[in-house]
């Protein structure tokens, strides 16, 4: 089935998901805490979305019949110098995962297993919109970073929340 270099990746990927999870978490709680609920519930939902990445990823390696292992995370970062510093966190983060998915792609390729190429497709297309969601955002927080207001109003008018997609791998435990 799936080839046991992309295995090991996939399951160090689980890792950076579920890291991104807890990061997010902790952005959106640091929004909370300046009552900007906008920006709170925009990063309450990217971790609910980099937690359904991670189940994506497990339910893949069930269907696989590969052996998963999820690896321990390091503390989130949790103390920010301004409302700036989070939104360039999490641009950096999704960066980062960006060359992770390209990555695993590349192993999958290398190594002919089609499936997990396939099953990549997703994620790539993803992580184009993520990075220009939070390099959009870090836009307006940078240049409206003395009104929260603004930031919010932006926030509400901008962000639509995404809807089902139809093409996005099963979860684990959906």
């Amino acid at each position: 089935m799936a080839a046991p270099a992309f295995v090991s990746r996939l399951n160090q990927q689980l890792g950076y998901e579920f890291g991104a999870h807890q990061q997010y978490v902790a952005i959106a709680a640091y929004y909370d805490a300046l009552t900007m609920p906008q920006m709170a519930a925009l990063f309450y939902n990217q971790a609910v979305e980099e937690r359904d990445h991670a189940m994506m990823m497990i339910q893949y390696l069930l269907d696989a019949d590969a052996e998963i292992r999820i690896p321990a995370l390091e503390a989130p970062e949790m103390a920010f110098a301004d409302v700036i510093a989070p939104v360039k966190l999490a641009l950096d983060q999704e960066k980062r995962v960006t060359d992770q998915i390209n990555e695993l792609t590349r192993i999958a390729r290398d190594e002919n297993d089609f499936a997990s190429d396939q099953f990549m497709q997703w994620f790539v297309k993803e992580q184009v919109e993520e990075v220009s969601k939070m390099s959009d955002l870090l836009a307006v927080v940078t240049r409206s970073a003395s009104d929260y207001e603004r930031i919010e109003d932006w926030v509400a008018r901008e962000d639509t929340g995404e809807g089902s997609d139809p093409t996005a791998p099963r979860k684990a435990g959906a």
